[in-house]
C-alpha cells in the first residue's frame, strides 16, 4: 500500500514522503490516527495544498517538545513510597507515577511519553528515566525514590 505520511513517523519517514507499508499497518494505524493519506491523484494534489500547513505545525510541535526538554532537564522529581527494612518498595513506580508527578510539579507529561524498558522501579534509590517528547526530542528525567 502507497502512502503520503502526513507526519514524521519513527521509523518510517519524514513529513511528505511516500512510503510503501503492509496495508494493515496503514489501514488501521497510519490513516486512522491522522498520520498518513492513501497515495492516489487526489490526495498527492491535497496533501501539496496543504503541505506549508502541516510544515508549521511539525515547527511548532517540534519547538514546543523542545521547550518541554529544558524544562525536564533540570527537574528532579522526588517520590515518596513506602518500602521494607531494605528498601524494596511496596509495589512499584510505573510510567503512569511519574508521569502524575512530573504534571503536578506544572510540567505536562502523558504516561506514554515517559519510556521505561527496564521496567518499573521496585527500589528505593535514585534513577534515571527516558522520556519520549517527540520523534526527534528524547531526554532524561531523574528520579529520586525515597521511603515514606
Amino acid at each position: 500500500m502507497d502512502i503520503i505520511l502526513l507526519t514524521k513517523v519513527d521509523n518510517l519517514g519524514n513529513l511528505g514522503d511516500r512510503v510503501k507499508v503492509k496495508h494493515g499497518y496503514g489501514r488501521n494505524f497510519l490513516i486512522p490516527q491522522g498520520k498518513a493519506t492513501e497515495a492516489t491523484a487526489a490526495n498527492i494534489a491535497r496533501f501539496e495544498a496543504r503541505r506549508a500547513e502541516l510544515e508549521a505545525t511539525a515547527a511548532t510541535a517540534l519547538a514546543r517538545a523542545n521547550e518541554r526538554r529544558e524544562h525536564l532537564a533540570d527537574l528532579v522529581i522526588t517520590m515518596a513510597a513506602k518500602a521494607g527494612a531494605e528498601g524494596r518498595l511496596f509495589g512499584s513506580v510505573g510510567p503512569g507515577d511519574i508521569a502524575d508527578a512530573v504534571s503536578s510539579a506544572g510540567i505536562e507529561l502523558k504516561k506514554a511519553e515517559v519510556r521505561m524498558p527496564d521496567g518499573p522501579i521496585r527500589h528505593v534509590g535514585e534513577y534515571e528515566v527516558d522520556v519520549h517528547l517527540h520523534t526527534d526530542v528524547n531526554c532524561k528525567l531523574h528520579i529520586n525514590v525515597i521511603a515514606e
